[in-house]
């Protein structure tokens, strides 16, 4: 809730007038309090759940035959009922934890410093902090998941969310109630450590929850906005995590590529990386002839 009784008010506390968003904000947040304001993060997350992974999903589905060039197993199809059960059990995790942990964490919110006020931020600072909110999640969210993968994690926990070794848009947020919880703590240290606005609070959590419906595709599409992103890993680079499944000790990160390339956990992505780009140079010159068990040393016998 603003502590201004009109917009005049405002323009004398800031010693200037109000841009045209910090009217809208005005408008329509002078009378709101801050805590409904954060628990539309409930609704945007719900939205984002439901409709971000239609466009994959409805290819998945239909098997369109003109996006089948850019499915990253190519001829590994999920059931309706498959996809319908991965959805009803995100919707039953969103209904129990994911929106309820939201609503519970509001005082969390308020102690770290998320100011509802005006001025609005810079579309620097937001962008800004967004990079730094990122950047801290990453590097949270690699240890976690790596840990997931230790045998007592993985049986317990992680287990739940390599069912779908093929993955698909909805199972971004398919995952054990602990996973939901544990992986969600990076994702405040960041406004923690760097604490912002809740217009850029909400853009973090709906960024955040949009690259991970991406990662999960199971499509890696040329046209990707994220692929001008540098060490960017997007779907390709998760799906080999998926593909290898629970025995996977590559490709931890949520989002970026440099922990895995730090601390060594993409080898097994990078030799596989490798061998597909010598055995497409090959094909290219019919030369895939005497090439056996995935063999990268034949192939460069070959070239």
């Amino acid at each position: 809730m603003l502590p201004f009784a009109s917009i005049q008010d405002a323009q004398i506390a800031m010693e200037r007038p109000l841009s045209y968003w910090e009217s809208v904000w005005f408008h329509y947040t002078a009378d709101v309090s801050d805590f409904w304001l954060y628990c539309l993060n409930v609704i945007f997350l719900f939205l984002i759940f439901n409709l971000a992974p239609l466009p994959s999903v409805v290819i998945e589905l239909f098997k369109v035959q003109a996006f089948q060039k850019y499915k990253l197993q190519p001829g590994v199809f999920n059931s309706p009922s498959e996809v319908y059960r991965c959805y009803r059990t995100v919707m039953y995790t969103f209904l129990t934890v994911v929106g309820p942990l939201q609503v519970l964490s509001y005082p969390t919110i308020k102690l770290i410093g998320i100011r509802t006020s005006l001025p609005l931020p810079s579309v620097g600072e937001i962008l800004a902090q967004v990079v730094v909110y990122f950047l801290i999640e990453d590097y949270g969210n690699y240890w976690i998941h790596r840990w997931l993968h230790s045998n007592w994690a993985y049986n317990k926990i992680h287990h739940v969310h390599h069912e779908f070794t093929a993955p698909i848009s909805f199972t971004a947020p398919y995952a054990h109630w602990a996973e939901v919880l544990l992986l969600g703590i990076p994702s405040f240290i960041g406004p923690l450590v760097v604490p912002g606005h809740m217009v850029t609070l909400w853009l973090w959590i709906a960024l955040r929850q949009i690259e991970a419906i991406e990662t999960h595709s199971g499509y890696d599409f040329p046209w990707t906005p994220t692929k001008l992103v540098p060490f960017y890993g997007g779907s390709e680079y998760h799906d080999y995590h998926h593909f290898i499944g629970g025995k996977s000790q590559s490709n931890f990160a949520s989002v970026f590529t440099y922990c895995d390339y730090i601390y060594g956990t993409d080898k097994g992505y990078r030799y596989q990386k490798n061998f597909l780009e010598q055995m497409q140079r090959l094909k290219r010159f019919g030369q895939t002839d005497g090439i056996k068990n995935g063999s990268i040393e034949e192939a460069h016998k070959k070239l």
